[in-house]
């Protein structure tokens, strides 16, 4: 096998059935998005679905983008003294959900135990309620309670969402 060859396994996972199968799964669920892995990806790629989903809460639509779901997190995290930057939140959001907050990771070690990384930041539910912080949605999908509990949990673990530069 030449050096430059990929194994067969890794080798057709952008071919067009695979594709086809991830558009059609994403299609097929409705609010729920299907996360597949491209190839060297740390975190869950997901795709956009077609609709957007009803799901949002009050708080996240006022926002309505990363950039205002970050500073509005970031405000959050001021009065509760979670430590974190928007380059910090920023950088990690896109490594782990390229920003989509209805991305769910259904391939990892933690799928397949049935509790798979959700939003932004890819929070499992019992990492979630854990670093919930009140006055954000009880919903790991809200954009702003994922960040914020991410970056809460990231403060317990690595002293801020600053220092995790991988999956964490």
């Amino acid at each position: 096998m030449p050096a430059f060859s990929l194994p067969a396994r890794r080798r057709n996972r952008n071919s067009k059935a695979v594709r086809l199968t991830r558009a059609l799964a994403v299609a097929g669920t409705g609010a729920a998005v299907l996360a597949l892995p491209i190839l060297g990806a740390t975190g869950a790629s997901a795709a956009t679905p077609a609709k957007a989903p009803m799901a949002l809460t009050a708080s996240a639509s006022t926002s309505g983008n990363l950039d205002g779901w970050i500073r509005q997190s970031l405000s959050i995290m001021k009065q509760h003294g979670i430590p974190g930057s928007y380059n910090g939140i920023y950088r990690n959001v896109m490594r782990e959900s390229s920003g989509n907050p209805k991305a769910i990771n259904l391939w990892d070690s933690n799928a397949r135990a049935g509790i798979p990384s959700k939003g932004l930041l890819q929070v499992i539910d019992p990492t979630f309620s854990t670093y919930h912080v009140p006055g954000t949605a009880f919903d790991p999908y809200d954009p702003i309670a994922n960040i914020t509990a991410a970056c809460n949990y990231a403060a317990h673990r690595y002293g801020s969402i600053d220092n995790v530069n991988s999956a964490y």
